[in-house]
């Protein structure tokens, strides 16, 4: 280990310090012998230079899409422009409070409104509302418009949400936290929606379906037109799950698909910080029939002034505090803007084609279960064997993902969808060069030789990451939260 590997505690001295305080300007105050500390807090003492030095490298310990390529399937882990961040760091947007009088934030309601106008234009639907703050919050805002909707016609009775068993993890969890039951409409060998399996779910007890389009397998569902026929003829709407939303940008609008309600991942496909816990941001839109359930507030234009709407009879509730995360949602409109609408277009066009080119370039030594064009991502079926086992020489889909790391390579999603056993989805996006695409390609190749020539090293990898192979299952419920001394 190195010294600066240590913990903070790790590193502290008795008298050591690394700061200095101003003096107290204010009057001293006598405190309740109760809120009194009868012992000194346990805290470190360290200098600054420890300090700084040791949260220095804890950021060199951590992999981003600053440090290096991210084929994570199904979560566009893109780069992320620093102009995005300047912009959002300009202190008249950073410095702003949510209770301000709107007289005194029309720029920031402006990029809202102007936000929404790009949106729709790009999704083909009606209406927007920022206030989810992450995809999945997203998606049941979305749903809580679905049951409005159904309500406010008195169709109580539609309880019941139908999710293609490729979908994403959060479609089922989304539509059991609203109270709606999930029923399971199966895949095609060809890895799209079986329409026959769906026919005989489509009662009166249906309140919609949520897909996304290209599916979790890259695949774009070429059937929709009929699908949102079937679903809408039996009284349903159709869910649009954004989280693919990249590879269509200009080229298709889930709206003109038969789409009533989608979310977008503004952490996505707009290229706005993603991972850590967030900030996150997921608008939900809608077509002009389902507008008025939309959450509150909104930002409206009116008398040519931005005014922020808060009162609706109809709206389906409120979602958060007040308009959602607008950092995050201001480094998305500068991003769009940045782009342009021609330069929009190449973001799919891009990202389909590396897709393919990996796809393509590999499937001579990984599994590809299903052939043809993808979009913007794709699902190998672990290493190529000889049919006889799950895996080759006891190299799993996991191995291949640890062994990445040595390489500097983030893993892709493993295990998911689970259509296929040793699942790797990748997906590159449009942001990585073809230099990027061929060394990620090269080093696949060189794990499936190692697989056939040395499986171990696979088994045992990563081998030089400050973090080698935890226990997730323990970590996970037996979680050590805090330093202590033994």
């Amino acid at each position: 280990m190195k010294y600066y590997d240590k913990l903070i505690f790790e590193l502290s001295a008795p008298g050591r310090k690394g700061y200095s305080l101003p003096k107290n300007r204010f009057p001293r105050t006598e405190l309740p012998a109760g809120q009194l500390r009868k012992d000194r807090p346990a805290l470190p003492q360290v200098s600054e230079a420890d300090v700084v030095r040791h949260y220095t490298n804890l950021s060199q310990m951590n992999f981003g899409v600053d440090t290096g390529f991210y084929p994570l399937g199904s979560c566009t882990m893109k780069y992320n422009p620093k102009i995005n961040e300047e912009i959002a760091a300009l202190p008249a947007f950073a410095a702003i409070h949510p209770l301000q009088d709107e007289e005194s934030i029309q720029g920031v309601l402006e990029v809202y409104y102007e936000t929404e106008q790009a949106l729709k234009a790009i999704t083909g639907l009606s209406a927007f509302t920022f206030n989810p703050c992450a995809g999945a919050h997203g998606e049941l805002t979305g749903l809580m418009v679905m049951r409005a909707y159904h309500r406010s016609r008195g169709d109580d009775a539609r309880v019941k949400v139908i999710v293609p068993d490729s979908a994403h993890g959060t479609n089922p969890a989304s539509a059991a936290v609203c109270g709606l039951q999930v029923v399971v409409v199966k895949s095609k060998p060809d890895g799209r929606i079986d329409i026959e399996d769906l026919k005989p779910l489509l009662d009166s007890s249906v309140a919609g379906i949520m897909m996304t389009n290209p599916n979790t397998l890259g695949l774009f569902e070429r059937e929709i037109r009929e699908i949102a026929s079937l679903v809408h003829g039996a009284g349903g709407l159709l869910y649009y799950d954004g989280a693919n939303m990249n590879p269509l940008m200009g080229m298709v609008r889930p709206g003109d698909m038969g789409f009533d309600i989608m979310h977008l991942n503004l952490h996505k496909t707009f290229s706005t910080p993603h991972g850590g816990g967030g900030p996150g941001s997921g608008p939900v839109g809608v077509a002009a029939h389902l507008e008025k359930f939309l959450p509150l507030p909104r930002v409206v234009l009116r008398d040519n002034k931005f005014h922020i709407v808060t009162d609706s009879d109809t709206s389906a509730g409120k979602v958060s505090a007040f308009m959602g995360n607008f950092g995050v949602i201001l480094r998305a409109d500068a991003y769009i803007k940045m782009l342009g609408k021609e330069n929009l277009k190449a973001v799919g066009q891009l990202s389909v084609l590396g897709a393919n080119y990996i796809k393509e370039s590999l499937k001579d030594v990984y599994k590809l279960p299903i052939e043809g064009v993808c979009k913007h991502e794709f699902v190998f079926d672990g290493l190529i064997d000889d049919g006889a086992h799950d895996d080759v020489h006891g190299a799993t889909t996991l191995d291949v993902a640890k062994r990445l790391l040595d390489y500097g390579f983030h893993a892709p999603t493993i295990y998911f969808p689970l259509l296929f056993h040793q699942a790797l989805m990748i997906e590159p996006t449009e942001t990585e060069s073809r230099q990027t695409l061929d060394a990620f390609i090269e080093v696949m190749r060189k794990i499936a030789a190692e697989a056939a020539e040395d499986p171990r090293i696979l088994q045992d990898a990563p081998h030089n990451t400050p973090v080698r192979r935890p226990d997730e299952t323990a970590a996970a419920r037996n979680p050590i939260l805090k330093f202590t001394t033994l």
